[in-house]
């Protein structure tokens, strides 16, 4: 993002409280709204969650409290203390540059993004998509064309969910496409597609609050699932999912 496309600082601060849950009511869904018309404040979210999640997971470790200890050094004993302090001053800095990128590779980036779509969209009732379920041809040949490869809506109707429709969004390399799903209780399911620069068979979850994504990727194809509802049902969904669009869950 180049300086003039970051967001102003009060949209920033209203960004950070919102991914911190210190926002409720009327203020979220204002942060939500405009997270939905500025793609550049969504990247920057998904950016800062990616950070926040490297760092904890850096330090998840870090059990005991620090403690302080006073140590009366001779001269050249302080000097070569100062010197100890600056070699692991200088190698914490590597291993984080190092070990941030991994953290927040595009695997882990897209599911970010679907989590904070389904955030976004999930709650609208009167513009939740873009492109009708009524139109579904449409809708499949236009986000297959946007993404450059043939997709396909799998049907959930065996778990109570009935296509409402879907739309298009921008992902991290390139387009990604958004199918939003609704069962009779009104409860909402998202599945996010994307293309990424490497596979992972291997399912994993990411948790923000009562929102569950479940995402993993095949044949060069992000795909996440987010909602709501139990994670044992969601995971089952997942599963289903995956087999339907050609992917083999036993590797999960």
């Amino acid at each position: 993002m180049t300086h003039d496309e970051r967001p102003p600082d009060r949209d920033l601060q209203a960004l950070s409280a919102w991914l911190d849950d210190e926002l409720h009511g009327d203020e979220r869904k204002a942060v939500e709204a405009r997270l939905a018309d500025d793609p550049a404040l969504q990247a920057t979210a998904t950016d800062y969650r990616a950070q926040d999640n490297a760092l904890r997971a850096l330090f998840a470790a870090e059990q005991a409290e620090p403690q302080i200890v006073v140590m009366r050094a001779r001269k050249r004993e302080r000097f070569l203390l100062a010197a100890c302090f600056l070699v692991v001053g200088v190698a914490c800095g590597f291993m984080m540059h190092m070990l941030l990128p991994a953290f927040g590779e595009p695997r882990a980036r897209f599911a970010e993004r679907a989590d904070i779509a389904y955030a976004v969209y999930a709650p609208e009732q009167r513009h939740a998509v873009e492109v009708a379920a009524s139109q579904q041809d449409h809708l499949v040949n236009w986000l297959s064309k946007r993404l450059n490869r043939t997709l396909t809506i799998p049907s959930l109707v065996e778990y109570g969910f009935q296509l409402v429709g879907g739309r298009l969004l921008p992902g991290e390399d390139g387009p990604a496409a958004q199918f939003m799903y609704q069962n009779a209780a009104g409860e909402r399911l998202t599945l996010y597609m994307t293309t990424v620069r490497r596979n992972d068979a291997q399912i994993r979850m990411l948790r923000d609050g009562p929102r569950r994504t479940y995402y993993w990727a095949a044949d060069s194809v992000g795909y996440a699932l987010s909602g709501q509802i139990g994670e044992a049902k969601l995971q089952a969904i997942a599963y289903d999912t995956c087999k339907e669009l050609g992917g083999n869950p036993k590797d999960w």
